[in-house]
């Protein structure tokens, strides 16, 4: 089996595949602390809970936004299922091409993106992914990456707002019923979500209205927020919450791993 892990700054996702197909997954917090001993019995707990054995995995890549988190759960899956990880970078031979001016710079997260919409869509793509940021990765039919936009996410924009105003206290993220708030946490719920999916919104036209070729991309969402702000978005057409975990496996397959 393939375990693919993608490190995030707000949490990592786990995956376990049997050939492509994905079995099992899981969130977990994103925590630089934790020590590669505690990883991989984390690692460990959560196989067996879902009826697998370490030394099922046969194979496994990681990508990766937390350098400091990097090694350590490097270590960890070495230790816990003997095998040692490939890492994710601009720097692999992948089956994309990075038309960018730093390519080397391009986001571990953005490169599985890209590679996940090209192999399964074949058809000129933005990718809205919802995570700590709000990134907007700009991919060709003929796998591509032309660039894209980089926001604030979700939680970021709404933390900050709470950290920055005394008066203001942590509310539940939900879509509003109404865009005028009757009460205060109305106001920071609609203030957030129908502005973060206006301005979702908003960016998408403007990059449609640069595409290179004339085309009209589709616009899929992914991400742990994305369920949340998807409903509320005009331009996205559909959610791929497993986007970058099927990047993984693609890049695992282009790299020549086996499982």
């Amino acid at each position: 089996m393939l375990l693919a892990i993608n490190i995030n700054n707000t949490e990592t996702k786990i995956g376990l595949f049997r050939g492509d197909s994905l079995e099992a997954h899981w969130r977990l917090t994103t925590t630089p602390a934790r020590t590669p001993d505690e990883w991989a019995a984390t690692l460990t707990a959560y196989l067996l809970q879902a009826g697998r054995s370490t030394q099922e995995v046969r194979a496994a890549i990681v990508a990766s936004v937390v350098p400091p988190v990097t090694q350590g759960l490097c270590e960890a899956v070495e230790r816990a299922t003997t095998v040692h990880p490939v890492v994710v970078d601009g720097a692999l031979a992948l089956p994309i091409k990075l038309e960018v001016d730093e390519p080397l710079q391009v986001g571990a997260d953005r490169i599985l993106n890209t590679l996940a919409a090209a192999h399964l869509f074949h058809r000129d793509t933005i990718v809205v992914d919802f995570g700590t940021a709000t990134t907007f990765d700009c991919i060709t039919a003929d796998g591509r990456f032309l660039g894209g936009v980089i926001m604030p996410g979700v939680r970021t924009a709404a933390d900050a707002l709470i950290r920055n105003t005394a008066k203001l206290q942590a509310t539940e993220l939900k879509p509003p019923a109404h865009v005028i708030g009757r009460r205060t946490d109305e106001a920071i719920r609609a203030g957030v979500l129908l502005g973060t999916a206006d301005a979702v919104d908003g960016l998408v036209r403007r990059i449609k209205a640069e595409w290179p070729n004339g085309a009209t991309p589709q616009v899929i969402a992914t991400g742990g927020l994305a369920g949340l702000v998807a409903p509320l978005s005009r331009e996205i057409e559909a959610v791929n919450p497993d986007l970058t975990l099927t990047g993984l496996r693609v890049a695992a397959n282009a790299l020549g791993l086996t499982w």
